[in-house]
């Protein structure tokens, strides 16, 4: 009754009438029938008396719609890894990079393309190369070689060319930012800069300007890097589908790079810029590294604030680098991690990252259950094998996987994103998007509009349970070593928030890259860089590029 005065307040009781008699479409059948979609059975008498609450509910979604939420306002409910009891370590002393010096500028510049970000330092400080020589020598490269791998949604090179020569000046000036300064990267086109377009990688949004600049590129401007590349995503972080077409794998173009990073890991690996930044909700760091050949850091959820940062879903987005070196990935997330207050779900934790760690003093364990059974030429055992040659202890366990960890994450992220882009659905702009597939995002936001806020609820509590239940098994180690694509190994540590490395092991008949994963302790993120850079060291993989992009 209450609900009905506050109408007759508003509206004329004709009024009323009409659109009651208009709208008045929940009966007994339809809510029978819906009740069937989410797993409940009612009486007949139950649903009679539903049916006045459904129908005032309705009414308030009305009520809600009338009022348009942009992808960047804020759910104020934050998710957070860490348990009670756990302490974060807040100490950050100060990491020496080893700059080499006498680095060789190499006489064909195409090698160039492959250096680390230390050995492209040392040329800079050295007054080798200027950082403009730099940038350009990578402009050419992503103009020449984007069109081949679809990578490349812009190169904003007024930007580019001024931050460069920026970095030129400082040097002149005897100011030193640190080993990013001077040096090119690349983002994924889904972190709004100030100038460009953030296409989101998808029709609805390709002509989108946002007046902002995300906080991990205004760390790395503050660091002195040169943002030279915005490259491609798969619509709205799903795969590597973008309006400009599939994102091709640099080691066999025919085939795409996986996503939805896909374009922050082909440019990488291509050696068009020697690192860019990605994001992950589930898989999207991760898959197109292993695909590609990269190592792709996926860090701890929370560790660095995204601001700027086009959301999917709020409770699992993270973001991390996506480079050729454990120590180059080292580098970027020691410049980009952190809080700017704005993201409650993000804090500042400590990493003490130690360039010549001795990695025998870590505790590193094994997926039993998972790798026992693989043959003993299997590249996974093959990189254990390399670990045992370095002095590592290798301790067995089975991992937990027994969770229904992929159920839980699709209704959390399926609820969240179709939130996030309530509007696009809502418009009927979802039509424009390439991808129509049953399985693509218009259909999937539709579909997750029937998940029930109380299974969503629930997921989440049911997240928490499995966080309090494998905390034991994950943070009892330095690293646990695993297969990239495992059991459920790649949802549980998504939902738990814990960090992970993908490290390139070898290649297969085809010529194509394989990987094995590092998982780590939450906020653990130097111990898996640390372990991963010395087996790269030991093992040489990372010395492999793809020969159709080395001249």
């Amino acid at each position: 009754m209450l609900r009905l005065a506050y109408v007759i307040g508003l509206c004329t009781c004709l009024q009323i009438n009409i659109t009651y008699a208009q709208q008045d479409t929940i009966t007994p059948e339809i809510v029978h029938s819906a009740s069937r979609l989410i797993d409940m059975q009612f009486s007949a008498p139950e649903i009679d008396s539903m049916l006045d609450g459904l129908r005032d509910y309705r009414n308030d979604y009305q009520r809600f719609h009338q009022y348009m939420l942009a992808n960047a306002d804020a759910l104020p409910l934050w998710f957070d890894p860490v348990l009670p009891g756990m302490k974060i370590d807040t100490a950050q002393k100060p990491i020496r990079w080893n700059i080499p010096k006498d680095v060789p500028l190499p006489v064909n510049h195409n090698e160039l393309a492959y250096y680390s970000i230390l050995q492209l330092a040392g040329l800079l400080r050295e007054k080798k190369i200027s950082s403009e020589e730099l940038t350009r020598f990578f402009i050419d490269r992503l103009k020449k070689y984007g069109p081949l791998l679809h990578c490349v949604v812009s190169i904003p090179e007024e930007i580019a060319m001024q931050e460069a020569r920026k970095a030129d000046e400082d040097f002149a000036k005897g100011i030193d930012r640190g080993p990013l300064q001077g040096i090119p990267y690349g983002v994924k086109d889904l972190f709004a800069v100030k100038g460009t377009y953030t296409t989101w990688g998808t029709p609805p949004y390709r002509n989108q300007r946002i007046d902002e600049t995300a906080y991990v590129v205004q760390k790395l401007q503050a660091a002195g890097a040169v943002l030279v590349a915005k490259l491609s995503l798969g619509e709205l972080a799903m795969d590597d589908v973008w309006f400009g077409g599939l994102t091709r794998n640099p080691w066999d173009t025919a085939h795409g790079s996986s996503g939805s990073s896909a374009g922050s890991a082909a440019a990488t690996v291509a050696g068009l810029v020697p690192f860019a930044l990605g994001t992950e909700t589930w898989g999207s760091i991760v898959s197109p590294s292993t695909v590609c050949g990269a190592l792709g850091l996926r860090p701890t959820f929370g560790s660095i604030s995204r601001t700027g940062a086009m959301t999917l879903a709020w409770s699992s987005d993270k973001i991390g680098p996506l480079c050729r070196t454990a120590e180059d990935a080292a580098i970027v997330f020691a410049a980009i991690h952190g809080t700017d207050g704005i993201d409650k779900a993000a804090r500042f934790a400590a990493f003490n990252y130690l360039p010549n760690a001795d990695v025998r003093t870590l505790t590193v364990a094994y997926a039993s259950n998972w790798i026992d059974t693989l043959p003993e030429n299997h590249h996974i055992k093959q990189a254990m094998r390399v670990f045992q040659n370095m002095g590592v202890k290798l301790i067995p366990i089975v991992f937990p996987d027994s969770f229904p960890a992929d159920a839980i994450l699709g209704v959390i992220v399926g609820a969240e994103s179709a939130a996030a882009f309530d509007p696009l659905t809502r418009s009927h702009r979802d039509s424009f998007m390439v991808q129509q597939r049953k399985y693509s995002w218009p259909n999937q936001f539709r579909t997750s509009r029937f998940i029930p806020a109380v299974e969503y609820i629930n997921a989440q509590r049911l997240r928490y349970q499995i966080m309090q239940q494998v905390d034991p098994s994950l943070n009892k180690y330095y690293a646990i070593l695993v297969p990239t694509f495992a059991g459920q190994q790649l949802a549980l540590t998504n939902l738990t928030g814990h960090p992970v490395v993908s490290v390139p092991d070898g290649f297969r008949a085809n010529g194509t890259p394989t990987s094995f994963t590092l998982i780590g302790k939450l906020f653990g993120e130097a111990a898996i860089l640390e372990l991963a850079q010395q087996y790269q060291l030991k093992s040489g993989w990372y010395k492999h590029h793809p020969p159709l992009f080395s001249n």
